[in-house]
């Protein structure tokens, strides 16, 4: 059955993501451990600093076997053949996959290399907890949570063992940079400029 309304759905109901190829409504959602999660409409300052740390990203990725994308871009954390399976679909603000197997013509399947997500009014929770969580144990090398309030961006990396190391917080005046993007050098001051 197609779902042409999320009042449709259960929000306490568990689902994957072949229940979510079936959805067809204007609102975005994300499933986080099979749970809805409504995202809300980013606003013109989240907008333009995403554009410009993706036109950092960008520049930084050109003629690299990695691959830039841009929300909204459906990424399944758990590498996974059968859909019914897939509990987790996400759309960061921007992710980079270098590993081109990992993506087919609806998105992701398997974990990016670096996901960033930019903090709206009401989505720090989310993005700080649920998501932290969901990228470290699935495995994404890199998870970059920028507060356009506080204009700093916090970078956690993944360790051996598999869990986050957060580095001290990048701000105003510093210059980012990633080994997975070998040549980016992000001016942090200009990324947080009206």
């Amino acid at each position: 059955m197609t779902i042409t309304s999320l009042s449709q759905l259960d929000p306490n109901g568990t689902y994957t993501y072949a229940d979510y190829l079936r959805w067809q409504f204007e609102e975005r959602v994300e499933l986080l451990r099979g749970k809805i999660h409504q995202m809300s409409a980013p606003n013109r300052r989240h907008q333009t600093i995403s554009r410009k740390i993706q036109h950092y990203l960008s520049n930084a990725l050109w003629k690299s076997p990695c691959e830039l994308y841009a929300a909204p871009f459906d990424v399944r954390l758990t590498r996974m053949r059968d859909d019914k399976e897939v509990t987790t679909v996400v759309q960061p603000d921007l992710c980079v996959i270098c590993d081109r197997s990992k993506l087919d013509d609806r998105g992701c399947n398997g974990a990016p290399d670096l996901i960033v997500e930019i903090l709206s009014p009401g989505n720090s929770r989310v993005e700080k907890r649920d998501k932290f969580e969901l990228y470290q144990e699935a495995g994404v090398l890199e998870y970059w949570i920028v507060s356009p309030t506080e204009k700093t961006i916090q970078v956690w990396k993944l360790n051996e063992q598999g869990y986050y190391i957060g580095l001290p917080p990048v701000v105003e005046g510093d210059l980012l940079s990633t080994p997975i993007v070998p040549n980016l050098a992000v001016n942090v001051t200009e990324v947080f400029e009206d």
